[in-house]
């Protein structure tokens, strides 16, 4: 995720707290959340998607795995 997007996020939610938006703020406030939701869900579809589970694994797909990540 941009930096520069969760920077900007916290700048508005402590500005909303300590004095309040503006309604402009408030209208970027919104899109920048969902900016940065849609950016979370795509992450955590792509950590999802490679999830394997042992069980169904074979030994071949298990000593494959163990060397990609230099286990063996």
């Amino acid at each position: 995720m941009r930096k520069e997007l969760i920077d900007r996020i916290n700048e508005l939610a402590h500005k909303k707290k300590s004095e309040g938006l503006t309604e402009e703020e408030k209208a970027e406030q919104a899109v920048l959340r969902q900016e940065y939701l849609a950016e979370f869900r795509k992450n955590f579809r792509r950590q999802l998607e490679d999830v394997r589970f042992v069980e169904d694994l074979t030994e071949a797909e298990l000593e494959e795995i163990a060397r990609e990540k230099k286990l063996i």
